[in-house]
């Protein structure tokens, strides 16, 4: 009996498929510089909001003005961009988390200090007004709300912190820590931010449990250093 009646429809599907349109791949080069404008664009629109001069987040990119309009036609466009691009490492950060098995504790914590990395509590203030949540979830389609909330209940459960603590404790800090100091901030910020994150983390367990005997890492801002913070940023000397 001949096979080939059998291999006409997967042939027929296959010319089926062959014959539709499909998104042309992006070469290596192409989406380096995608990845690049992306990531000097948030770090621009943290600094100076999203009506920030296109010249210099191509600039800090390394790629040509002309470059970055090919990519972005409108400033719209690289806005939405953005907005996407930091949401879907944020869900791809807290489900490497979940998905770990590691401590819940260490999970969460590993998971806050990435989304730290990504600068949401600065980047995504500024644009405001410019991209709803709609918009970016509907890109994403997922929401990093739920791993995280999966990580808390674990946590919870293990009773490795404090019964009264629940989401808005964990991603409203990661807000607070992620907007820079004012007056351009310090030497070693995000360093600072990071190391205030991890006293943050430790004050999360529960009455009793025990303390971890790690260093803090980061630059530790004593007196002195933050007298001379204050002095630069309001003026009238370092006292």
């Amino acid at each position: 009996m001949s096979t080939t009646p059998r291999s006409e429809p997967a042939d027929a599907l296959g010319g089926a498929a062959a014959d539709r349109p499909r998104p042309p791949r992006m070469r290596a080069d192409a989406r380096r510089n995608r990845e690049q404008i992306l990531r000097a664009a948030r770090a621009v629109f943290a600094d100076q909001g999203p009506d920030a001069p296109l010249d210099e987040i191509a600039r800090r990119a390394g790629v040509g003005i002309a470059t970055l309009y090919r990519r972005f036609p409108e400033r719209a466009d690289l806005i939405r961009a953005v907005a996407i691009d930091v949401f879907t490492a944020l869900v791809e950060a807290a489900r490497e988390a979940t998905d770990a098995g590691r401590d819940p504790l260490d999970a969460l914590r590993r998971f806050m200090h990435a989304a730290l990395d990504l600068k949401i509590g600065s980047v995504m203030p500024t644009l405001v007004g410019r991209v709803t949540i709609d918009e970016i979830l509907e890109a994403v389609r997922q929401d990093a709300a739920d791993p995280v909330e999966e990580l808390l209940r674990r946590a919870h459960e293990a009773g490795l912190i404090r019964p009264d603590i629940v989401f808005g404790d964990i991603t409203m800090m990661i807000v607070r820590l992620s907007r820079p100091l004012p007056g351009g901030g310090i030497p070693d910020d995000e360093a600072l931010a990071h190391r205030q994150l991890d006293v943050y983390v430790d004050g999360l367990r529960p009455a009793g449990s025990a303390r971890p005997n790690t260093r803090l890492p980061g630059p530790a801002l004593d007196a002195a250093a933050f007298k001379r913070f204050r002095g630069r940023v309001m003026g009238g000397g370092s006292g």
